[in-house]
């Protein structure tokens, strides 16, 4: 009995300690313990240290085949368990159990920086993590799109923005917020830096944020002239539709060829130009709502195109549409886009025919950074001042005898209320005016 004893402690132990040289250590000292006889602990201690060599080698190479093949996040692997027998199946069994738990592990961490990855990537404040090494982490969509560029892997290559760029997302310190407007090759942005610290894996960084003041400014601006246009139009319409309406009547009853006839005619038709008028003002602020679907940027551009040219007429205007690739596609309202598209040609004709001789006129469009889609309407007319292009996009500003200036107005509604934008490009070096709208 005491033997048989000695036999499955000694099996026991090499179970739960033949993982290590120390184990094997240990695992012979109790051999010895149990048979003292100095001939028989000799031989034991042998074939102990045999046993334990074998299978110590054996399922180290396992050990350390399992942890090469995570560290190349590869867990394709399995160790058998169907021709294996004893030690190595419960052993097999194991390792297999284990790399079960640290796949599970190692799948739910992918997802958590993939969600991670997506909600700053939904935000419209531009993110950049950097390392005391100025080297970028971490960045999002937005990052790119304000600072204009498509990789960016270290603050070094803001320098091919604008030099003040760099070196104030690079020496901004957390908590401090700072200013900064610079010139890209689109035009002038201003940009709201802030900073902030942190440590990833105990290395400290910084989180630089970037907002887009000018668009902040537009936004509220936008708002605050719909409130406006919103109270104006009522006022007026009921203060001026009981005039029309009674001096409507009252032209009925009053006999023809006389001055007050001729009066009441004069305040009905001013009052009815005058219904007219503020009637198209409200479309500015009952745009429909939008319902997006997803259609060929290309075919409804070559429609609107299509009409520009009928309105342009055989003359020295000539269109251009680029779109790549042919299959792009836009999630919007179709219509509402078109109306943007055809406003934004009208006003890119009168540019060009004001302008006395050969133009030409460009529809583009393509992906942008962070899925986005960009499409551009642009001519190479006269440059718009700087004075006219800071008010281009204020409710019923105009520099035409015509204009109504709502239009554009109109087509920034339009792409707000789309999820997208529209703002003015000047590129004064190829002389070319654009109206990009960016589709979220």
């Amino acid at each position: 009995m005491r033997f048989a004893g000695g036999i499955l402690r000694f099996k026991l132990i090499l179970l739960a300690l033949s993982t290590s040289a120390s184990a094997a250590a240990a695992a012979v000292f109790a051999v010895r313990e149990m048979w003292p006889a100095a001939g028989v602990s000799v031989i034991i201690w042998i074939i102990c240290c045999c046993i334990l060599f074998k299978f110590y080698g054996k399922n180290g190479k396992k050990i350390s085949y399992m942890f090469d093949a995570m560290d190349n996040d590869d867990f394709s692997f399995k160790f058998d368990t169907r021709n294996v027998a004893g030690t190595d199946l419960v052993v097999n069994q194991y390792l297999n159990r284990i790399k079960m738990i640290l796949q599970r592990y190692a799948s739910e961490a992918r997802e958590r920086e993939k969600f991670y990855e997506t909600t700053l990537d939904s935000v419209d404040t531009g993110i950049i993590v950097v390392n005391e090494k100025g080297a970028v982490l971490q960045k999002n969509s937005k990052a790119l799109e304000l600072t204009g560029l498509n990789i960016l892997t270290h603050i070094a290559q803001l320098k091919r923005v604008d030099s003040g760029l760099a070196s104030l997302i690079a020496g901004i310190a957390p908590g401090e917020r700072r200013r900064i407007t610079f010139q890209t090759e689109t035009g002038s942005r201003s940009l709201s830096v802030a900073g902030t610290s942190a440590a990833i894996k105990q290395e400290p960084v910084r989180i630089i944020a970037l907002n887009d003041i000018d668009n902040e400014l537009s936004e509220n601006e936008l708002d605050s002239w719909l409130k406006l246009i919103r109270v104006l139009t009522h006022e007026i319409m009921n203060s001026i539709t009981p005039i029309t309406s009674l001096s409507g009547t009252l032209l009925d009853k009053v006999e023809k060829d006389s001055q007050v006839r001729d009066g009441i005619e004069v305040i009905h038709k001013t009052g009815c130009d005058l219904i007219s008028f503020v009637e198209n003002y409200r479309k500015f602020t009952h745009v429909p709502t939008p319902e997006p679907t997803i259609f060929y940027i290309k075919e409804t551009a070559s429609r609107a195109m299509a009409l520009a040219s009928q309105q342009a007429g055989a003359g020295r205007i000539s269109f251009h549409l680029d779109i790549e690739p042919d299959d792009l596609m836009v999630y919007a309202d179709e219509k509402l886009i078109s109306r943007v598209l055809t406003n934004l040609l009208k006003n890119a004709v009168q540019a060009t025919e004001d302008s006395g001789k050969g133009r030409n006129i460009w529809i583009s469009a393509r992906n942008g950074a962070g899925d986005k889609v960009i499409v551009d309407v642009s001519n190479d007319g006269p440059e718009i001042p700087d004075d006219v292009a800071a008010h281009i996009f204020v409710p019923f500003f105009t520099t035409k005898k015509n204009g109504s200036g709502i239009g554009l107005s109109l087509s920034r509604q339009i792409m707000r209320l789309s999820g997208g934008s529209l703002t003015l490009r000047t590129d004064k070096e190829k002389g070319i005016t654009s109206f990009r709208m960016t589709f979220d």
